[in-house]
This record gives C-alpha cells, structure tokens and sequence, in this order.
C-alpha cells in the first residue's frame, strides 16, 4: 500500500466479497461479521433487495445536483421526518458532516437569540467525528492530540451526570444547546439512563437550549426501537444519523425539530454529494427492509439475548468487568487493554472491534441469525477465557 496515506494501522487482510452476516477474504476464507462495518451494514451484505435497488437507480441517474429538486431526497426526507417525530431534514454524506451541520445550526440558533459567543455542552467519552468542530466536540485526547488550536465553543461535562449539566446551566450564559450520544460506541458503549436523557429535556425547556442527540451508530433500529432516545420517550431538537442509514453506501442526515427547525435558510449550508438518488435509494430500502421484515424486535430479542449467553458463558470468570448494552450494539468490558482479542479472533474466524482499550464491541447486522449468534457466543467465549487466562 505505497501510495495510501498512513492514517489507518489496517489488518493484513483484504475482502473480496460477502453474503448476509459472512465476508469472504482473497483465499476464500470465510469469516463471521460480528461487526458490520462498525454498525454500517445494517442489512449484511449483498441483500438481494438492496443490491437490485442500488442497480436500478445506477441505470436511472446518480448525481443531479443540489441546485434541483431530488425526488428520492424528497421521499427519505419525508420517511425520516415520520420515523422521528421530526420537521426538517439535511442530507449529508457522513456522520461528521451530520454533526457539522448540528454544530452550526446550534451557533446560528444562538446568535438568533443574541449570544456573541454561543457554546454547546458536550460530553466525556464522547466520540461525534473528526473534523475540526467535531474533533473538538468528541471527548478523547489521543485523536484530538497534534490537531490544536481546537474550536471553541464547547463546555465539557461528565456522562450521564445531570447535576453536572445542571451546574453549567447556573453557571454558564452562553449555552445554547446540549450535544450527546443517547449511547456512547466508540467510548465504550456506555448506556445513558433514561431518568437523565429525560432531564436533560427538562433542562433544555427550561433554559431554552436545543437537544442534540447522535444517534450515528446507536440509532436506525441497532437498539430495537427505530431510534435510541425513544426507549426514553423523549423527542430531541436536533437528531444527527449516518453509518446504517445507507446499509454501505454513504450518508449522513441532521433532523431537526422545533425552536430548530425554520434556522437555516438557503446559503446557510449545503453539500454537493448529500442526499444523492443512488444513496436516497439505498436508505429508503434500508429503512423499508426493517420495517417490512421486523428488524426492531428482532434486534432487542437477539440483543438481550446475546448479553444473556454471553453472562452465562462467561459466569465467574475473572476479568470481566460488565456485559452491557441495548439491542445489537454490544460491550463487554474486561479489566485490561484487549486489543489483541481482535487479530486472535480472525485467526478464528470472527470479526470484531476492541474500543476504549478494553471494550470488546459487537455490532453485528440487524440480518444476524440464531446460528450466528450461537457461534459468536461459542467463539468469542472461548477467546475471552483464553485471553484472561
């Protein structure tokens, strides 16, 4: 690889192609994918609807511009709006440009309200991209660390910690909004309690401030319910999604709501490539699969059941610090860095991801079956034990 940026520490291993939750490398191993491109794949790989979708709409048009109307823009929007009792909706081709577009919408709500230097109140742990803004908005020194000066604008509080956010409200005038992952992935998948996420509501209401939740990689049914914050009952300002949406192909989306909707006008914000008809297609199938063939319960049935295997598998050994989770968005804590379990698993067969040094994240796809939870189970157990031993 000469000639690709340094930027990724990759795996020495290449895939050639897939079939529903199994990935096929060049020598035709195959593999089980526990992780779904980091909670991309919503619907595995090659589904035969997707994959005929994505086809048809190449032979129709792929690119049109911003500068017209976009009728498969037009429908997602509309399904997105439905889907999360939301107003508006911004087509992006990330999760960092969805939180980009968050992030300015919360500045320009601000100074529509008449505050010179508005800030957002973020979160420790918390991972919203790696542009400058969002670097700066994400809670983990390693990957904002040689990118100074960061963008301002950003009170940092504790997790799940409402007294917190409380005292920044009493404390802090320029606050105009709360930007939070209802769960956190890349910090551990760490699980906000609905008393609190409820709080911060009230919060919000009563200072004026938007809610702002990233559901990039908790939210479009991972969780079993269509998104995170609704196993809390509560209805965000702002919503920002991207990874799953597109089940691959890429995009992004900044939902908003309320004192949210109606801030931005033409020339306010824009992209070229968002909300383009082939990946407009790909995220209306998506989004028409899950509902059409239950993936909501499916992913909090095998979810909890998934967390429930894996405490009995793993009852009494030492080194296990939780099994935690909602739906198919999975963590099991050990009490040491355990990066290595992930080379030891493809060696077995297994894809998996080690996040926040010591977290062993599972976000296989919302297709996953009963026999491949089973041998997930059964694998990954036995690499845990071995591992600790």
């Amino acid at each position: 690889m000469p000639h690709l940026m340094n930027t990724y520490a990759r795996l020495p291993l290449a895939f050639t192609h897939g079939q529903g939750c199994r990935v096929f490398d060049e020598a035709g191993k195959g593999y089980l994918d526990a992780l779904a491109g980091i909670a991309v794949s919503t619907l595995g790989h090659a589904h035969p609807r997707l994959v005929k979708a994505i086809a048809d709409q190449a032979g129709r048009i792929l690119h049109a511009s911003n500068l017209y109307r976009i009728r498969e823009q037009e429908q997602l929007a509309d399904r997105l709006a439905a889907l999360a009792d939301m107003d508006e909706v911004f087509l992006c081709n990330s999760g960092c440009e969805a939180n980009e577009a968050a992030i300015k919408l919360a500045r320009m709500f601000g100074h529509q309200k008449g505050i010179d230097l508005p800030a957002i109140v973020v979160m420790e742990k918390a991972f919203h991209g790696r542009t400058l803004a969002t670097l700066s908005a994400t809670g983990n020194r390693k990957v904002q660390a040689g990118f100074e000066p960061l963008v301002g604008g950003f009170v940092r509080v504790p997790f799940d910690d409402l007294a917190a956010v409380e005292h920044v409200a009493a404390n802090n005038q320029n606050v105009v909004a709360v930007l939070i992952e209802p769960i956190q992935g890349e910090g551990g998948i760490n699980v906000a309690h609905a008393e609190y996420l409820q709080g911060l509501r009230r919060i919000c209401d009563a200072r004026g401030w938007l809610l702002m939740f990233d559901e990039i990689q908790c939210g479009l049914g991972r969780t079993g319910e269509w998104f995170a914050c609704q196993h809390a009952g509560v209805r965000p300002d702002v919503m920002t999604l991207a990874k799953g949406l597109g089940s691959g192909v890429p995009i992004g989306a900044c939902l908003a709501a309320g004192a949210a909707a109606g801030v931005f006008k033409p020339g306010n914000h824009g992209s070229t490539f968002g909300g383009n008809p082939l990946a407009c297609t790909a995220a209306l199938t998506t989004l028409a699969v899950i509902e059409e063939e239950g993936l909501l319960k499916r992913a909090a049935a095998l979810g909890q059941k998934l967390r429930d295997d894996f405490a009995m598998a793993l009852a009494g050994q030492a080194g296990i610090v939780s099994i935690r989770g909602d739906g198919l968005m999975i963590g099991i804590e050990l009490d040491r860095p355990c990066g290595e379990l992930v080379t030891r698993a493809i060696e077995r067969g297994l894809l998996i991801n080690v996040t926040a040094d010591k977290v062993v994240r599972l976000l296989p796809a919302l297709v996953f079956s009963d026999a491949d939870a089973q041998e997930l189970v059964a694998v990954l157990s036995a690499l845990i034990r071995e591992f600790l031993a």
